[in-house]
């Protein structure tokens, strides 16, 4: 799309599992809606929710500056197996790499452990004669009679797409540039992946998974996205249209049609952006983001502003939520754990006779039973819909009808009637499982990454964090809670904050005691290159940021940790310093040091980005001198009191700053409700967000 000649508004969209989320600022006005995900031509949701705000905010598209995308149509293609037929161009003698894996069972007491299948069937994984080392020489000159008689199989097989991932290709890529050369000749239109593009890394497995997976989904995205941006200039639009991807920037659309991979994590960095923006305005230090939407729910750490980064990403488990059974992808992540339990996760009774919630879900489409689409199994919203913490009239906006008695029916047939409980402490069994199960893996997150939960401040986001925030408050030992404005799309509000930017990583093996200066420019400034021209496309003209990271072990050591490196020019004496920043991350981590061991760098990383907008700390608010009016009561099940009690019901547009609530207490709004308990009382701040505190008898 052409620039925009709006008014400066400023327009979000993020598509999940049950609801499409969009967002738009103008000036400091804030318009949000949510409007049901349509899984089967998801461009609909889209244009549906944006229609909405545009028509709430009293504008037109002539009037939106900037467009900011997020979709989980990568992510489901390939959990759900919808993607391209794919094949794979492997170097002769090496086509069974990509399911040998890691040659280790992630579940070792479980004989009958089920790994995902490659995303390339053994018969689409095509060898060709040649070899390149690890230092990138050429060992095997290219065959290229081996790369022409692949030509009809391609054919034969109807392949749409195809992932070229030759053995060290990082270092060197001339053969995979001549393959992917040969092949645009002889099959036009074809849509191509190299793995010396989408991950120019060492370890051959996550490299190819990581191609593999890129192709599988590049076809499909291409064209969703193209449909999109032509439905949206049909429409009016002329704006610029961002995508935001897996890391928490934002890039354009060539890029995303060409790099798709880089989006399966976009909706929940968004959040993260968010719960950023958050903890620098009230002064935190360090934070925990929730965010529970229909289908999942994530949680961040987050400190000095900053959340945890990583390179690693599994789609596809074969064992839900457990690592290293899942498909790798090898790409700049915002680092969070994700369980399957959201609005829409599906509550059942499991073999041992336990109450059992997810990951299954029941989406939108037909959605829980309390939507009266069809749905007849129990649901996380079911269950809080018959304990009194939503109000059916104003749901989602009141876009959704909630029906509390199909809920409770739901509830008893599927729960209550099996373990003989009465409906109320049914509903608190699904919400009590899926409140421990993510309070558990808050705490298992945190001790990975040697870090402390109860001294951290929660930040609740999505539209079904607020709902739950106090009880998984209670179960970590936190004490404050932070409800945003429009937390009910959070996610895309954090579009909004995303600066421009994209990362680039390459793999140049080297070790400190012999640290080459000229190599380490060498690369950095190739990277650089190749991040500038992106950004030159998305922001031309922009002040730039610039950071770099070095991917550090000691000699002899199976993974790395991520270092910040000096941007700028590095001298000799650099090595040095790149040991001190190394033993300082490790001792940080893994609480001491190796004396007398040799560091060693694998890979490089460098990130430019336009500059984030400023951040204004907010002061402390005093006690407001206006009334506060409840609207009503409602009868509310209180987890931590085990009992119904009549919680206040108040408007959260009625509340100003300084305004105190004390628990119980529901605080309802277009898209979520804050629930209040009573072992909380909430404070409204200067910039409206609603701060839950541990009562101190609490």
């Amino acid at each position: 799309m052409a620039q925009s000649n709006g008014s400066g508004a400023r327009l979000a969209v993020d598509i999940g599992g049950t609801f499409t989320d969009v967002a738009l600022e103008h000036g400091d006005q804030l318009t949000t809606t949510k409007t049901l995900t349509t899984p089967r031509a998801p461009e609909q949701g889209v244009l549906t929710g944006i229609a909405k705000v545009l028509a709430d905010a009293k504008l037109s598209p002539a009037d939106i500056a900037i467009l900011i995308h997020g979709t989980t149509l990568a992510t489901n293609a390939l959990i759900e197996r919808k993607g391209a037929k794919t094949a794979l161009i492997c170097t002769e003698g090496l086509r069974d790499s990509l399911e040998m894996a890691y040659e280790n069972r992630f579940e070792q007491y479980d004989i009958n452990v089920d790994r995902p299948k490659p995303l390339v069937p053994r018969h689409l994984r095509l060898p060709v004669t040649e070899r390149v080392s690890a230092s990138g020489d050429v060992l095997i000159e290219l065959a290229e009679d081996t790369v022409h008689a692949l030509i009809p199989v391609l054919r034969k097989e109807k392949i749409e797409s195809v992932a070229i991932g030759l053995i060290h290709g990082y270092a060197n890529p001339v053969h995979e540039l001549r393959i992917a050369e040969i092949l645009r000749r002889e099959l036009p239109g074809i849509s191509l992946s190299l793995a010396s593009e989408v991950c120019p890394e060492i370890r051959e497995y996550e490299r190819q998974s990581t191609t593999c997976a890129n192709a599988y989904v590049q076809p499909l995205m291409a064209r969703y996205l193209k449909e999109l941006e032509l439905a949206l200039q049909q429409r009016g639009f002329s704006c610029p249209f961002f995508l935001i991807t897996s890391g928490g920037g934002l890039t354009d659309l060539e890029t995303a049609r060409r790099l798709p991979i880089r989006l399966v994590e976009s909706g929940p960095a968004g959040g993260a952006i968010l719960a950023s923006r958050v903890a620098l305005e009230l002064g935190l230090e360090s934070v925990l983001s929730y965010d529970m939407g229909g289908t999942t729910a994530k949680v961040c750490l987050i400190d000095d502003g900053l959340p945890l980064k990583s390179r690693t990403f599994e789609v596809d488990r074969a064992y839900r939520f457990m690592k290293g059974s899942g498909l790798p992808v090898r790409i700049p992540v915002i680092e969070m754990v994700e369980i399957g339990a959201g609005g829409g996760s599906i509550a059942a009774i499991d073999s041992l006779g336990r109450i059992a919630v997810g990951p299954e879900s029941a989406g939108s489409e037909p959605g829980p039973a309390c939507y009266g689409l069809g749905g007849t199994e129990p649901t996380v919203t079911d269950a809080d819909t018959v304990l009194g913490r939503i109000d059916p009239s104003v749901f989602s906006g009141g876009s959704v009808n909630l029906d509390p008695e199909k809920a409770a029916a739901a509830v008893a047939q599927a729960i209550g009637d099996k373990l003989n409980m009465d409906q109320d402490l049914a509903a608190f069994g699904i919400v009590e499982m899926v409140d421990e199960n993510m309070a558990n893996a808050a705490r298992v997150h945190a001790i990975e990454w040697g870090k402390d939960v109860a001294s951290r401040t929660m930040i609740a986001f999505g539209g079904a964090a607020p709902l739950h925030a106090a009880r998984l408050g209670e179960k970590l030992e936190i004490d404050r809670i932070v409800i945003p404005t429009g937390a009910g799309v959070g996610s895309a509000i954090g579009f909004l904050k995303a600066p421009v930017a994209y990362e680039v990583v390459r793999s140049r093996y080297m070790r400190l005691s012999s640290f080459d200066a000229k190599v380490a420019n060498a690369v950095m400034e190739e990277m650089r290159a190749e991040a500038q021209a992106i950004l030159d496309q998305g922001a031309p003209g922009a002040a730039l940021v610039e950071t770099a990271e070095a991917f550090m072990r000691y000699h002899g050591q199976g993974h790395e940790i991520s270092v910040a490196i000096p941007t700028g020019r590095l001298t000799e004496a650099h090595g040095r310093e790149l040991q001190q920043a190394f033993t300082t991350a490790y001792e940080a981590l893994y609480g001491r040091s190796i004396p007398g061991m040799d560091i060693e760098v694998l890979s490089w990383t460098l990130t430019l980005s336009t500059k984030p907008e400023p951040v204004t700390v907010i002061e402390p608010t005093e006690t407001s001198s206006g009334s506060l009016l409840a609207k009503g009561t409602r009868s509310l099940f209180d987890p931590g009191l085990g009992k119904r009690v009549e919680a206040a019901v108040y408007w959260r547009d009625d509340l100003s700053p300084g305004h105190r609530i004390q628990g119980p207490a529901v605080v309802v709004e277009a898209q979520t409700t804050t629930v209040i308990s009573a072992a909380f009382e909430a404070e409204i701040n200067a910039r409206g967000y609603v701060i839950l505190e541990r009562r101190r008898n609490a």
